[in-house]
């Protein structure tokens, strides 16, 4: 637990995430919508590649939905404080953060783990055999995204702490370049920004695997459960019938997606095959599972007070995603 203290207290560091008021969770409740009043367009947020984005490509197959795009998980929570979006998909880490925000939201659904969706890159010509060898090199990452608990599992689990990489913080339009040349020596990624640096002379140190589960989780306001009900319930089943329909037709998926994301068709591809995963219903054993993240976060006051991030749990839509 001490090495852990020790690697958890230098994440603050490298967080250096402001946590800023809004919506608290015990506010007052939104207005149902009216009886027999016509609801108004879902608005969904999506990140490049995530489980949405198949959606997004074949949109009209989700009538009534307005689409925005967000670069990461931290940029679409902030999208929910604002009240721009109704639902959306992050990664493990941005709902914890967002909630010690109090950002209000709920946990409508998950993904199946997807450790081999997020990895280390390192250069081949650098030498680097393992996450140790990275002692005193620069290391680049999104700040509050899901790589963040990757990095926290990877130095406890080589008797490391902060203090031992020099991060960078880097959205992943400035790490690319940065890593490209040089300038980072290795670069904490997920897809489909891993697959785009895959290129010769470039290799995986280490992915997720063992470490960290990888899961997307759908996040929806309050005030759309109240407002919106039937919207998000047909949302989720056309969201569960492109997914099982894209697991099952890979060549068309990937034909699909590729000029959706503006790829190279075997982009998509090496990135779906490792990251597609079946959507799965949110339930009191995943709400543990981030619970856990959670705690550890508060133990060390990497947020200001414990966050009940399990009680943001909502099962009402379960059936639809098993």
């Amino acid at each position: 637990m001490r090495r852990l203290s020790v690697v958890l207290a230098g994440v603050l560091v490298l967080l250096g995430t402001t946590l800023t008021a809004g919506c608290a969770d015990g506010g007052k409740e939104p207005a149902a919508a009216a009886p027999g009043a016509p609801e108004e367009p879902l608005r969904v947020g999506y990140q490049r590649f995530g489980g949405l984005s198949l959606v997004k490509a074949r949109k009209a197959e989700a009538p009534g939905t307005t689409w925005s795009l967000f670069e990461s998980g931290p940029a679409l929570t902030e999208g929910l404080k604002a009240g721009a979006i109704d639902i959306g998909q992050v990664g493990e880490a941005p709902p914890i953060f967002a909630a010690a925000g109090k950002i209000d939201f709920r946990i409508i659904g998950t993904s199946q783990p997807v450790p081999k969706g997020e990895a280390v890159l390192v250069k081949e010509s650098s030498g680097f055999k393992t996450f140790k060898d990275l002692k005193g090199k620069k290391v680049a990452l999104n700040k509050g995204s899901n790589v963040n608990w990757l990095l926290v599992r990877l130095l406890e689990a080589n008797g490391m702490t902060i203090k031992d990489i020099d991060v960078q913080y880097l959205k992943p339009a400035d790490a690319r370049p940065a890593f490209d040349n040089n300038q980072v020596d290795a670069w904490i990624i997920w897809d489909p920004y891993f697959a785009l640096a895959e290129t010769p002379g470039v290799k995986v140190l280490v992915d997720a695997t063992g470490l960290a589960n990888n899961r997307e989780y759908l996040l929806v306001s309050p005030q759309a459960l109240k407002s919106k009900p039937g919207k998000i319930r047909e949302f989720l089943k056309t969201y569960r019938e492109v997914t099982d329909w894209g697991i099952g037709n890979p060549g068309e998926r990937v034909k699909i997606l590729a000029p959706e994301l503006n790829i190279p068709e075997d982009v998509a591809r090496r990135a779906l095959d490792r990251s597609a995963q079946p959507l799965a219903p949110i339930t009191p054993e995943v709400g543990d599972e981030l619970q856990k993240i959670s705690d550890g976060f508060t133990e060390l006051q990497l947020i200001p007070v414990k966050v009940d991030i399990k009680g943001r749990i909502d099962e009402q839509f379960s059936d639809i995603l098993r």
